[in-house]
């Protein structure tokens, strides 16, 4: 079992930053891809972006590429995610999660490949 949770969520004014954490504890002596998603009210769950093991490769959706960095700190077990340009449309619940059955490369888009999740965090941007 892996235990994930996120902090460093609030309110920000458009235009700000934040920068989320996500500790992990448990099961973490094997190689695992991370990854963010979000879920704004009424809206489905979206994916934000991803980081390979080693932090090499990341992948971004669309709507993060150029304002969003994944990164990770695999000594502290911890994944973050820094937002920049923050838009009042970015205004979520923001989960990471964690994909012990990863292979290499950056891990997938796909939620369903995800098997542990954090409890979520809310960000909320004001225009």
């Amino acid at each position: 079992q892996m235990q994930l949770v996120e902090s460093g969520g609030g309110l920000v004014q458009a235009g700000g930053s934040l920068r989320l954490s996500c500790g992990a504890s448990g099961r973490t002596s094997r190689n695992y891809g991370m990854g963010w998603f979000r879920q704004a009210p009424g809206k489905e769950r979206e994916f934000v972006g991803a980081i390979s093991w080693s932090g090499g490769s990341t992948s971004y959706a669309d709507s993060a590429k150029g304002r969003f960095t994944i990164s990770r700190d695999n000594a502290k077990n911890t994944l973050y995610l820094q937002m920049n340009s923050l838009k009042p449309e970015d205004t979520a619940v923001y989960y990471c999660a964690a994909d012990t059955t990863y292979l290499g490369g950056v891990p997938p888009a796909n939620a369903a490949e995800y098997e542990y999740w954090g409890q979520g965090i809310q960000v909320t941007v004001s225009s």
